[in-house]
């Protein structure tokens, strides 16, 4: 099939599964400038989906390296009136963003300390809310384009990286909305099982890697497959291929290595390396990238400590595709990872833990890979294995 084949069926998926958009809500959609294609077509499913009313919001990557890199220092943490209204508004309704960035490394020659410190904060702040308070029902998917697949591909084969994101988001099975059921099935069952052990800790062995990092007790793993405060189920990243809990931030200890590139804020992180000290990041290292990074933990309060644990293994259709795709919706997909900042209220069958790290960002970067062992500790100490050759250990 063709990408313009692939189009209709990919946005009713993320329309009717991802988001589950309801009849009479309004829509949120935002793509990138260079995500029209997709963009329009969310907005068709959407309205076919029976919304209310649908409003398309564009982005500019080219806009916020303009901002980074020519504005005052005021701009960078800066939220005008209209967009805090705008953010606002996207409670009780159903909100869908693009990933896939036409110039992965946009601000590669941009001033890293600066792209750190550039969050809008108030902005950031009313996210931050909705997601404790689960207000809206959201997607955020992939939008192949031709500066991402040079970046795969080295060469601008959009159809190629249509077919990778196809196989990723099971648009080849007979009927991609039941085999969509069927795998957050399995993912549901596999959290449910690590959730009855009852660990304590987590820990990961692997070349550059030894960390622990404690577990709360009040925290569930679950898959991306959430439900809204106002009942509605939806599922949040589409590919997803985890299971995942919300760490306690004051417990862990060590150093774990990343296995994959990580893709952020217009820069590409190669080779990171955290270590960590009762529960904060107390050394940072990088290959690229690391400044920014340090910026981030600097000038974002927590954002030294853990929000988020994930096991994927070798079953993740993402794996299986055999491609770093330089986005991490996708590449996270591909195996464990991890993220520091925000935690997952998500993770909680009622109101988070108040231990619960609060932050700003969220930022997932990959660990995984075939030499990687994750062990759950037990609270006598006991290790019980769960992952070995990115295989599910676990009954």
């Amino acid at each position: 099939m063709t990408h313009e084949e692939w189009l209709e069926r990919y946005a009713e998926l993320a329309v009717r599964v991802g988001a589950n958009v309801q009849e009479g809500q309004e829509v949120y959609v935002y793509p990138l400038v260079e995500h029209a294609e997709l963009g329009r077509a969310l907005v068709r499913q959407s309205w076919r989906a029976g919304a209310s009313y649908v409003h398309l919001i564009y982005r500019d990557d080219h806009l916020r390296r303009a901002r980074i890199e020519l504005g005052p220092d005021s701009a960078l943490t800066y939220s005008p009136s209209w967009e805090v209204k705008l953010v606002e508004e996207n409670a009780g309704n159903a909100q869908l963003g693009t990933t896939g960035k036409p110039e992965p490394e946009l601000l590669a020659d941009v001033d890293g300390e600066r792209i750190g410190r550039a969050i809008q904060v108030e902005i950031a702040e009313i996210v931050q809310r909705q997601h404790r308070e689960n207000t809206v029902n959201w997607c955020g998917i992939g939008a192949p384009n031709e500066g991402w697949a040079r970046q795969v591909f080295g060469e601008p084969d959009v159809e190629r990286l249509w077919e990778k994101v196809a196989f990723c988001m099971r648009l080849d099975e007979p009927d991609p909305v039941a085999a969509w059921q069927e795998h957050l099935g399995r993912l549901d069952a596999r959290a449910a099982a690590l959730t009855e052990l009852h660990p304590d800790a987590v820990h990961y062995r692997g070349p550059g890697t030894d960390l622990t990092v404690g577990l709360l007790a009040s925290a569930r793993w679950g898959s991306a497959r959430f439900r809204t405060s106002g009942g509605i189920d939806y599922v949040a990243n589409m590919p997803t291929e985890e299971i995942f809990t919300t760490p306690d931030p004051r417990r862990a200890d060590g150093t774990i290595r990343s296995s994959m590139p990580l893709s952020l804020n217009g820069q590409i992180i190669r080779g990171l390396e955290l270590t960590f000290e009762g529960g904060r990041i107390v050394g940072v290292e990088a290959e690229t990238g690391a400044e920014m990074v340090r910026s981030q933990i600097a000038t974002n309060e927590n954002a030294d400590r853990l929000g988020e644990l994930a096991l994927v293994t070798r079953e993740s259709r993402v794996g299986q595709s055999e491609t770093l795709f330089f986005d991490t919706l996708f590449d996270e997909n591909a195996t464990c990872h991890i993220a520091y900042g925000m935690g997952l209220p998500y993770a909680f069958a009622g109101e988070p833990d108040e231990a619960m790290n609060a932050c700003r960002i969220h930022v997932d970067f990959m660990v995984g890979a075939p030499e990687l062992e994750v062990d759950a500790v037990l609270a006598d100490g006991t290790e019980v294995p769960l992952i070995r050759d990115e295989t599910w250990q676990l009954s």
